[in-house]
């Protein structure tokens, strides 16, 4: 088996889950920006860790994911057909809090750098 198969698939997953919550996912309940930061991809390509990050509120992040976990099965059905894969494979979202933390580190220096603090 191609260890490059994985990676690849991983790739895939990301960009067309993008369209998919773009696109596809018509619900108000998901606010704020959502980025999925990494799709981590079984060697068989059964399962995959999706990690998202949603910039907002706490209210925000938990509907979002609150919405994705609701519609699993349609995600990973549009996956599977996006992608021509023999099996769709098991969708794990994870919240990702790494771009919210970036964000306030990058708040601190520009306060730092104008003599704010």
């Amino acid at each position: 088996m191609s260890t490059q198969r994985p990676l690849r698939v991983s790739q895939s997953i990301k960009r067309e889950l993008s369209e998919i919550i773009k696109r596809d996912l018509q619900d108000e309940r998901i606010a704020g920006i959502v980025s999925i930061t990494d799709v981590e991809c079984a060697p068989d390509c059964r399962a995959a860790r999706v990690f998202i990050s949603v910039f907002g509120d706490e209210a925000a992040q938990n509907n979002t994911m609150l919405v994705l976990n609701e519609n699993v099965g349609f995600i990973r059905g549009e996956i599977c057909r996006r992608l021509h894969l023999r099996f769709a494979p098991e969708l794990q979202f994870k919240l990702d809090h790494s771009l919210e933390r970036g964000a306030k580190v990058t708040e601190l220096i520009n306060k730092i750098s104008r003599g704010e603090v």
